[in-house]
């Protein structure tokens, strides 16, 4: 079983809202997951990103592959996180 860390997607048409979720690589992108680690409202002023860091991290040294845009959205969680 591959486990990524991937983006899914929720909210309304034109309105997206996105969870932050630790997935199978099997199942859809929007299907079942094994946890969330947080949330992105790309339509917030302040970045809004809100994540787990422990858990992403900790999902990360047990293998789990996080995808490109997840990677970027970790990396600005964690810059704030030690601001």
């Amino acid at each position: 079983m591959m486990v990524v860390i991937r983006l899914r997607r929720e909210g309304t048409k034109n309105r997206p809202f996105y969870r932050v979720v630790a997935a199978d690589q099997r199942f859809k992108r929007d299907g079942r997951f094994i946890e969330s680690l947080g949330t992105y409202d790309p339509g917030a002023e302040k970045g809004g990103v809100t994540l787990d860091v422990e858990k992403v991290q900790s999902w990360i040294t047990k293998g789990a592959q996080p995808t490109d845009t997840v990677r970027a959205l970790f990396k600005k969680a964690k810059a704030a996180a030690n601001a």
